[in-house]
């Protein structure tokens, strides 16, 4: 389906249903707004996942800085032992994991593993902006991932800081399957 088409199919659809899609584009929840285009638009129209996207794309563009996304996680030593330390449980490790999503492509979170009780906590999230604003923009991290580095950086002085292993299974290649760590 062409821009005019998705264009004219957006168009066609109830102002009820338009807004939906619309408030969950401006929530930057991507997954929600492509599965209701999916839902209304498989059966009647065959406009399956990837024109969803695509649709869901043309709408992100419109409503471009409206859109509240996610603020970025701070990487400093302080923030990140601040975070820590709210923990329930002992930590025991700081791990950096790969994931991904059609929106931010590759990005790592940095993880506390926890003990009595054992658990994980989100500690950040390293996307793309936020490696290239913590590491500067002019460093040249090539040929490794931007991600990678600024999250083995700030994983590793996390880990030095409270005296506990750090594992990054997979740092030169993104990989969401890497193996986790392991007491």
């Amino acid at each position: 389906m062409n821009k005019a088409a998705r264009a004219e199919w957006w168009e066609s659809l109830p102002a009820g249903i338009r807004d939906e899609i619309d408030g969950y584009i401006l929530q930057d929840s991507l997954l929600s707004a492509v599965r209701v285009i999916v839902a209304i638009g498989l059966v009647p129209h065959g406009v399956g996942v990837g024109t969803a996207q695509l649709i869901a794309n043309d709408r992100y563009l419109k409503d471009g800085d409206r859109i509240a996304h996610e603020p970025e996680s701070p990487l400093d030593l302080e923030s990140l032992a601040c975070r820590a330390a709210g923990c329930a449980g002992r930590v025991v490790a700081i791990e950096a994991i790969w994931d991904g999503d059609t929106v931010h492509d590759w990005f790592a979170r940095l993880l506390a593993i926890t003990a009595a009780p054992a658990g994980e906590a989100r500690m950040a999230t390293v996307c793309w902006s936020t490696a290239k604003r913590y590491l500067g923009e002019n460093e040249d991290c090539h040929p490794r991932h931007p991600v990678a580095v600024a999250a083995e950086r700030a994983g590793r002085a996390l880990a030095d800081h409270l005296s506990v292993p750090f594992h990054f299974a997979s740092p030169d290649t993104p990989d969401d399957e890497a193996p986790r760590w392991q007491p």
